[in-house]
């Protein structure tokens, strides 16, 4: 990560070297994902453009825009525009602002007549968003309403239905209210951010009368910053893993020197209470399915009895790996990253000593390292970096952490096994493969965007796309769940097929990384030619597109018997004469009780 991309942020400095940074990241594309954006402004967007591509690129987003005209959002979303239809976006930003709000109550006028202005300006929005989703079907980011600079009856402006403040506030709850009951609908809070910021620098009306720029310039990376973190988290851009060190990191003090009763932690002194402030900040990342994982120069011994602390909120199972050793901390964090099946660029390093993060930064620039000069700036600056946005939150992200800890038993159980296939016998797994279903579409639509590393293809879908999928009789979908006598994986492999008169062109294949070697591709073979025998096919076809991160499954069509019949620079096609096939699976019982 480039460092004048990391917050807090110069902007005047970011704007003055936007140029120089672009090319600098363009260096850096291989594997990255391609996006078309259409942003429909209220105000000038040129400059937030420029500053939203730096950090999309950044995080492996190459973007594409399309800019309406200054102002002229609501025509181009209501009444459509040639130019923004032969675009065809696949992500849709609607900027608007407090300066774009049009109905606004009167002094003394009556609730009535203020819930009425209210609600005509939210139908206002309300039918762009209908009328983009109906003809786009792609994912729509709405910036809330960021408060009036200025109180023009102080605090009087709470509280009664003409007060700005007032409107702004009711009027933001109704786009809150529509984004929980709307699919592919986000809110970026310019409210927060520009509290964040400071009102009164955010909203410098200068530059709305010079450049109808409806917030400060040198607000433009705060803003496009959040705005980018929303977009990466759609595309499945967010990190996986906090990797933490222990000692005057989760709590003050040395435990190799200071023992289990000399370590601060708890509510008996304030420092002890600012480290159980940072282990609860931890230990609600690992409720939203981000994996913390340990990594501190310790003996194993006393990492464990620093865990086990009566006072301190994370304990040792909450932890999916403990690397507590006297190796380089680089080394660990790359061990950690091969035990989870996982990549280092899934890795945030956590650790309190300036040296120790400048050594994994050099050693390993592909995972991202946080930087802070104390326990108190810890949470505000992991915080601010945006690496694990929600956009969307499934069962199996909420239970990711136990999923892990449970494969570390099952890799403990491979080590009493001479023979692999007694191993993957001895688990009694149980499969359920079927089509997918509208509960499921959100998780099957996230991994799309996840998957990285066992991915023939890396096609992306948004929600609506995969909806667009699901209700098509032109494809054979499967979805596949992993179940075995450790605990339910949830939902880890989906393979969509196109139908073409007798042939079936696979277009996606992904698989998690933590099923890896359990032969659940198998499994999933099995089902998709007894699918396509059923529909009439006799022929499969498999694609590969290699990238800078799923060299692993490049062969995976010749292991299941595939022909290669194609391959211009890597770019393989594979095909499968489905006559006489016989079942590969022999481990997991497929959709039995």
């Amino acid at each position: 990560m480039l460092r004048e991309l990391t917050p807090p942020f110069d902007g005047t400095k970011i704007l003055g070297d936007k140029k120089k940074l672009l090319r600098i990241l363009k260096e850096h594309e291989d594997g990255s994902i391609k996006l078309k954006i259409a942003v429909l402004g209220g105000s000038t967007t040129s400059d937030i453009v420029k500053i939203l591509e730096l950090f999309l690129r950044q995080r492996g987003i190459v973007p594409e825009f399309y800019e309406s005209e200054y102002a002229q959002f609501y025509n181009d979303a209501v009444f459509g525009n040639e130019t923004l239809d032969a675009f065809k976006p696949e992500l849709i930003f609607i900027h608007t602002t407090i300066r774009n709000i049009e109905n606004f109550p009167e002094i003394l006028e009556s609730r009535e007549e203020a819930d009425a202005k209210l609600n005509k300006e939210f139908a206002r929005y309300e039918q762009m968003w209908t009328a983009l989703s109906e003809k786009f079907g792609c994912p729509i980011i709405q910036n809330n309403f960021e408060m009036p600079f200025y109180r023009l009856m102080g605090n009087r402006e709470v509280g009664v239905p003409y007060g700005k403040i007032d409107f702004v506030t009711r009027l933001n709850c109704k786009f809150y209210d529509y984004s929980a009951t709307h699919k592919n609908f986000y809110i970026n809070d310019i409210n927060y951010v520009s509290a964040a910021y400071g009102l009164e620098k955010w909203s410098q009306p200068r530059y709305w009368h010079l450049y109808k720029y409806a917030i400060n310039i040198d607000a433009i990376p705060d803003f496009a910053f959040n705005l980018s973190k929303i977009i990466c988290s759609i595309m499945g851009r967010n990190k996986k893993v906090i990797a933490l060190d222990l000692d005057n990191t989760l709590w003050g003090g040395v435990i190799g020197d200071d023992g289990q009763s000399g370590i601060e932690i708890g509510s008996e002194t304030s420092e002890g209470q600012t480290f159980s402030a940072v282990q609860q900040y931890f230990k609600e990342h690992k409720k939203l399915g981000i994996l913390l994982t340990v990594c501190s120069k310790n003996d194993p011994e006393n990492a464990v009895l620093g865990l086990e602390h009566p006072d301190g909120v994370l304990k040792p199972n909450d932890f999916a790996c403990i690397k507590a050793n006297w190796d380089e901390k680089w080394l660990n964090l790359a061990d950690t990253a091969k035990e989870l099946n996982l990549l280092p660029e899934s890795i945030v390093f956590v650790d309190d000593n300036p040296a120790e993060r400048e050594i994994v930064r050099a050693q390993l620039p592909e995972a991202e390292v946080v930087d802070f000069e104390s326990p108190e700036e810890c949470i505000k600056a992991l915080d601010k970096l945006g690496f694990f946005e929600v956009t969307t939150l499934s069962e199996d992200d909420a239970n990711r952490s136990e999923m892990y800890r449970a494969n570390a038993e099952r890799a403990s159980l491979e080590k009493k096994f001479s023979n692999y296939g007694e191993f993957l016998q001895s688990l009694e797994m149980k499969a359920q493969i079927k089509d997918f279903d509208e509960i499921h579409i959100p998780r099957i639509t996230q991994l799309t965007n996840k998957s990285n590393q066992f991915n023939l293809t890396t096609k992306r879908y948004t929600q609506s796309e995969m909806e667009e999928c699901a209700a098509s009789d032109e494809y054979i979908r499967l979805c596949g769940r992993l179940c075995d006598k450790f605990g339910d994986n949830g939902i880890v492999s989906v393979v969509i097929g196109r139908k073409d008169s007798e042939k079936l062109h696979i277009e996606l294949w992904l698989m998690s990384c933590r099923v890896l070697k359990r032969d659940m591709e198998f499994a999933m073979l099995d089902e998709l030619v007894k699918q396509a025998k059923e529909s009439g096919i006799t022929e499969i076809f498999g694609y590969y597109y290699p990238t800078k991160k799923n060299s692993m499954v490049k062969d995976l069509y010749a292991t299941f018997g595939f022909e290669k019949i194609s391959d211009e620079d890597g770019n393989t096609v594979w095909r499968l004469d489905i006559a006489g096939y016989e079942n590969k699976n022999t481990v997991i019982a497929v959709n039995k009780e």
